[in-house]
């Protein structure tokens, strides 16, 4: 989203979207892929918990918090997953930006968007199965990594090659 927009600004990023007419996440498909899917693992979400999978039969997390401990380490946990989604929509999914709703109104389009893509996140939870450690770490490093070098890669070139010289 960076290179397409050429900024870091995160609402000339929103703006280019805007002005292009097309989310990022559409020619970016592999780089909206890629972050969603290091935002699960990120937020050790299923099928990237393996540290809280290996001890929730007999220890961990679960059953040392009650309370409102237990509630207050769920709330930082779901305020993780809402941060990345909402860089998510930022950079991908053109942020507060959507057809039908007047100017006063358009942070409902953001709202929405994080809405979808939270439930994404707790819909795949329950879907997924876990990985073991040695396919996290093949699928890491022999797959996820290559591929996003060779989008940054192939996305730089293509801009170059589609910008005005």
């Amino acid at each position: 989203a960076v290179l397409m927009a050429r900024s870091l600004s995160l609402v000339e990023i929103i703006e280019a979207q805007r002005k292009a007419g097309l989310w990022f996440c559409f020619p970016g498909l592999v780089s909206f892929f890629l972050y969603v899917l290091s935002g699960v693992a990120e937020t050790n979400r299923t099928p990237f918990d393996l540290p809280e999978a290996e001890a929730e039969l007999v220890a961990g997390f679960h059953t040392e918090f009650s309370s409102m401990k237990f509630g207050l380490f769920f709330l930082g946990e779901y305020s993780n997953i809402i941060t990345i989604c909402s860089i998510a929509v930022t950079l991908f999914l053109g942020g507060w930006n959507g057809p039908w709703l007047p100017e006063p109104l358009k942070f409902l389009w953001f709202f929405a968007k994080l809405g979808v893509l939270v439930f994404c996140f707790i819909w795949a939870r329950w879907t997924l199965p876990r990985f073991r450690y040695d396919q996290l770490m093949n699928i890491g490093w022999k797959i996820l990594l290559p591929v996003a070098l060779a989008n940054v890669l192939l996305t730089g070139v293509a801009i170059y090659l589609r910008s005005p010289r």
